[in-house]
This record gives structure tokens, C-alpha cells and sequence, in this order.
């Protein structure tokens, strides 16, 4: 299955959660958002979202200003 992940294709396992997929890649990191399709992802919904085919997953680091 073809993704795009922070803008590079990828090819992944069907039938993964975001969080599946974020373990695999070693990237499951505090501080981290994640937009799904151009959506802003809350955590708790990581472990029930599939990722389809065609996604676009940008995972980015969170940064608090002051």
C-alpha cells in the first residue's frame, strides 16, 4: 500500500493504525502531532485510525512559543 509520509513515499502494511505505523518507523515520540490528510489527529485517536491507501501522514514536532 502506497503512502505518503512528512512527504515521502512509502509503501506500507495494510491494516495498520497510526500508531502501528509510527512504532515501525520508530517514531513514536512525546512532543509529536500528526495530520492525517491535511487533519489534525488527536493522540487518543491513533490507535483506532487505519491507514488507507494514499494517505498523507506530516508528523511534526510540537513547539511551544512564549
Amino acid at each position: 500500500m502506497h503512502i505518503l509520509f512528512n512527504d515521502e513515499p512509502m509503501q506500507c502494511t495494510e491494516g495498520l493504525t497510526l500508531t502501528d505505523l509510527l512504532t515501525q518507523l520508530n517514531q513514536q515520540k512525546p512532543g509529536v502531532a500528526l495530520a492525517l490528510n491535511q487533519q489534525i489527529v488527536p493522540r487518543e485517536q491513533w490507535g483506532r485510525l487505519i491507514v488507507q491507501e494514499e494517505d498523507q501522514i506530516l508528523l511534526f514536532q510540537v513547539i511551544a512559543g512564549g
